[in-house]
C-alpha cells in the first residue's frame, strides 16, 4: 500500500510538472523566443505533451487496474527514455537537462528501492555516455547533433563530462537508496505501529463499552472524559450529556475525592437514579498519568451492588433467625408440656359439682388464654421447623383468582380492587398449600395498609433462570427502618399481631429456595416480591 502511494504521489508530481513545462515551451514557442535558441523545440513540445498523456494514463491505469509493480517499473524506463530523447533534442553535450538523469535516478530508487537505483544509475551513465560519445564521433549528425560542438569541448573535457556525471549518478544512486531503504524500513514499522495501535484502541473501546461496571475518566479538576454504556445506563445521561462537566454534577458524592491526592480509594456510597431508584454502588478512583509520569487526570470504576449488598443483610437475617428458631422451638417444647398440665388441671376444676360463678369466670379466662397460647406455639413451631414442601406444577393465574374468591367474603377487602395481570401460561411448582399460606398473610398485610380501600396487583415476570411473583399495594408504603426488621419474628406494628405471619411466610419461601423481599415501587405503596428457581 505504501508502494502504491508513493507511485501515485510521483505521478501527480510528473503531471504538474509536465503540464507546467508544456505551457512554458507553448508560450515562447508563440512569442518565437526560443526558434533561436533551440532548433528543436517543437520536438520538445510534442515530447512534453506526450509526457503529460502518458502520465495521465498512468494514474488512470494505476486506479483501475492496480498493477503497481509492473506500473513502477514502466514510470522508471519512461523517465530514462524521456530524458534520453530530450538530451538528444537539446544539444547532446550542450543540452541543459543532463541534471534529470539525476532525478530519475532518485525516482527509481524512491520507487524500487537501492539495487533499482544502482540499475538506473549505470543505466543513465551507459546512455549518456553513448550520447556525447556519439556525438563526439559524428554518429549523431543525421538528428542535428553535431560533432563540431563536441570536438570544441575537447576529448579530456569530455571524458572530464563523462567521468563526472557517473560519479554523481553512483552517488545520487547510493544516497537515495539508502534514505529509500530507511523510509522503507520507517513505513513499515509506522505501520505495524499504526495496526497495534489501531488494535489496542478496538480492543480498549470494546472492553470500555462492554464492561458490566460503569466506567469513567476526568481530567486533574474533575472534568468527565469517558463514560461507557454501563454509566449511562445506572445515571441515564449520555456521555455527550456529561462531557466536560464536572463529576459532582453526575456524582456529588465524589467530589471530594478527585483531588491531586495519587492514592486510590475505594468505598461505597448510597445514589438516587433520575426515575428516584435508591441503589448502592461501590467504587475505585485510581490517578493516571500520561507519557511524562505527569498526572493526568483519574479513573473511576463502580458498580451497582444493591442486590449484593441485599443478599448479605438476609444471608444475615437467615443465620440470626435460623439460631433463633432453633433455641425458640427448644424452648416451647418446654413450655408446651406444662401448659398442657395446666389446662388438664382447668378441664377438672371447671368439671367440678360445684363451681361458684366467679371461679367459673376465672376458670373459662385461664382456658381460653391457655389455649391462645398453645396456637402461638403451634404458630412459631411451624416457623422454626416449616414442613417439608410437596411441590406440584400449578397454573399461577388460576390459582390467585381461586386466592382472591377465597378472600371475597373478608370484611377487610370489601373496598379493595384485586388486579390480577398474571400470563395465563405461567406455571410454577410449589407447595400449593403453603404457598396458599404466603399469599394469604401478604394479601391481608395489604389490605391492613388501605383501611379506606386501594387497590392490590399481582404480577408475573420470568429473568435469569427465576421466576417473580410480586404483590403490590396502594397504601402508605412502609418505612426503611421498619423493612429491616419485617421478617423478624415477632416484630410487628400492628396492635393485636403476633409477628410471626410473615417470619412464616418468609421461612416457606426459603424452604422452597427462594427468597421473599419488600420494597417501595415509585408508584407508592409497598410492594412484596416472591422469587422462586424457574
Amino acid at each position: 500500500m505504501g508502494s502504491e502511494r508513493r507511485l501515485r504521489l510521483f505521478i501527480y508530481a510528473r503531471i504538474i510538472v509536465s503540464f507546467l513545462f508544456l505551457a512554458v515551451t507553448l508560450f515562447l514557442e508563440y512569442q518565437n523566443f526560443l526558434s533561436e535558441i533551440e532548433r528543436f523545440q517543437p520536438g520538445v513540445t510534442r515530447l512534453m505533451a506526450f509526457s503529460f498523456l502518458f502520465s495521465i494514463i498512468s494514474l488512470f491505469a494505476l486506479k483501475k487496474l492496480k498493477h503497481v509493480q509492473f506500473l513502477t517499473n514502466l514510470q522508471v524506463i519512461w523517465d530514462l527514455s524521456f530524458v534520453t530523447v530530450l538530451v538528444l533534442f537539446t544539444g547532446g553535450i550542450l543540452s541543459p537537462y543532463s541534471f534529470l538523469y539525476l532525478l530519475s535516478i532518485m525516482t527509481s530508487g524512491m520507487l524500487l528501492g537501492r539495487r533499482q537505483a544502482l540499475y538506473a544509475a549505470s543505466l543513465c551513465g551507459i546512455l549518456y555516455g553513448t550520447i556525447l560519445d556519439f556525438q563526439y564521433f559524428g554518429y549523431l549528425s543525421f538528428i542535428g547533433l553535431s560533432e563540431t560542438d563536441a570536438r570544441q569541448v575537447g576529448a579530456l573535457r569530455l571524458f572530464y563530462t563523462i567521468s563526472l556525471n557517473l560519479i554523481a549518478f553512483g552517488l545520487t544512486a547510493f544516497v537515495t537508496g539508502m534514505l529509500a531503504e530507511r523510509a522503507r524500513l520507517s513505513e513499515e514499522a509506522l505501520q505495524r505501529s499504526s495496526i497495534d495501535f489501531f488494535e489496542l484502541n478496538q480492543l480498549n473501546a470494546a472492553i470500555v463499552a462492554h464492561s458490566e461496571s460503569g466506567l469513567l475518566t476526568t481530567t486533574t479538576t474533575g472534568r468527565i472524559r469517558v463514560f461507557n454504556p454501563y454509566a449511562e445506563a445506572i445515571c441515564g445521561v449520555t456521555q455527550s450529556d456529561v462531557y466536560d462537566k464536572q463529576i459532582d454534577v453526575v456524582f456529588p458524592q465524589l467530589s471530594g475525592l478527585i483531588n491531586p491526592i495519587g492514592d486510590s480509594v475505594q468505598r461505597e456510597f448510597e445514589y438516587q437514579s433520575l426515575d428516584g431508584t435508591v441503589m448502592a454502588l461501590g467504587y475505585h478512583v485510581s490517578p493516571f498519568n500520561d507519557s511524562k509520569g505527569v498526572l493526568a487526570g483519574y479513573i473511576v470504576n463502580f458498580r451497582d451492588i444493591t442486590k449484593i449488598r441485599h443478599m448479605e443483610a438476609a444471608l444475615k437475617r437467615a443465620d440470626r433467625l435460623a439460631a433463633l428458631g432453633e433455641l425458640s422451638a427448644r424452648m416451647a417444647h418446654e413450655i408446651r408440656n406444662p401448659l398442657a398440665a395446666l389446662c388438664g388441671s382447668v378441664q377438672l376444676l371447671s368439671s367440678a359439682a360445684v363451681v361458684a360463678e366467679a371461679d367459673a369466670r376465672l376458670l373459662a379466662i385461664v382456658t381460653r388464654e391457655a389455649e391462645r397460647l398453645d396456637a402461638l406455639i403451634s404458630e412459631f413451631l411451624m416457623y422454626a421447623r416449616p414442613a417439608t414442601p410437596q411441590r406440584v406444577k400449578i397454573e399461577l393465574r388460576t390459582y390467585i383468582d381461586e386466592e382472591v374468591l377465597f378472600l371475597a367474603h373478608d370484611p377487610r377487602f370489601s373496598h379493595i380492587t384485586f388486579q390480577n395481570v398474571v400470563p395465563e401460561s405461567a406455571l410454577v411448582t410449589i407447595d400449593p398449600n403453603q404457598l396458599h399460606q404466603v399469599i394469604i398473610n401478604l394479601m391481608q398485610n395489604a389490605a391492613d395498609a388501605m383501611p379506606g380501600g386501594g387497590m392490590i396487583r399481582i404480577d408475573f415476570s420470568v429473568a435469569n433462570a427465576t421466576v417473580n411473583i410480586s404483590i403490590t399495594d396502594s397504601g402508605t408504603g412502609i418505612a426503611a427502618n421498619d423493612a429491616q426488621h419485617l421478617f423478624e419474628p415477632f416484630w410487628t406494628t400492628k396492635p393485636s399481631g403476633t409477628g410471626l405471619g410473615l417470619a412464616i411466610s418468609y421461612r416457606i419461601i426459603e424452604a422452597h429456595s427462594g427468597t421473599l423481599s419488600v420494597e417501595s415501587p415509585p408508584s407508592g405503596g409497598c410492594r412484596f416480591v416472591i422469587t422462586l428457581p424457574a
